[in-house]
């Protein structure tokens, strides 16, 4: 079996939908089934939008097989410079998976070291990501380094996954609104 290293391309964008969904199957235990469908609705219209401009992901290809094995994937923002980012460029690793039957093989590690060479090249000021701890050794191989700071971490939900099944999210350039199809109504 030899294992191909690249980038995926919008023809590849059926495939990735298809493993961010069994990612989160896994990472999360489980996806409501009108969750999925929007999901599964959203994200070729995401790609479709994004890679290769602000979101890049590395696959591995069974090259017997031409399948995709596994994928990581790195969000690019733009912010304000600052002291720790002074060019304003930072990227977000998300997505990191290898279909089971192909684990511990080092196509995590090899998918990781591209990722970070194309974001060297890329000119971006740091790549951080959040660990499961099945991944946490092979991330400080690679460089990874556990933040401290004294500002806590928080968000805000803005919407609920519990709102009717009818209900859609709307998002572009990460401004997001929900749509809700409303029945007709007798008053």
């Amino acid at each position: 079996m030899k294992i191909i290293y690249d980038k995926a391309d919008v023809n590849d964008i059926t495939e990735l939908t298809r493993f961010r969904l069994d990612y989160l199957e896994e990472d999360i235990g489980g996806v409501k089934e009108d969750e999925r469908d929007i999901i599964e609705e959203r994200l070729p219209v995401y790609y479709k939008e994004h890679l290769n401009k602000d979101f890049h992901v590395f696959v591995a290809r069974d090259e017997d097989k031409a399948d995709i094995v596994g994928c990581c994937f790195l969000l690019v923002t733009e912010k304000p410079a600052n002291p720790n980012f002074i060019s304003g460029l930072t990227g977000t690793v998300l997505n990191v998976y290898v279909k089971p039957e192909y684990r511990r093989r080092g196509i995590a590690k090899r998918m990781m070291e591209e990722l970070i060479s194309f974001a060297k090249e890329s000119g971006l000021d740091n790549v951080e990501l959040k660990s499961t701890d099945s991944g946490y050794e092979l991330y400080r191989s690679l460089g990874f380094e556990d933040e401290v700071s004294k500002y806590h971490r928080m968000k805000i939900v803005l919407t609920q996954s519990e709102k009717s099944p009818t209900s859609k999210l709307r998002c572009r350039w990460g401004l997001c609104q929900t749509i809700l199809s409303r029945g007709t109504s007798s008053d």
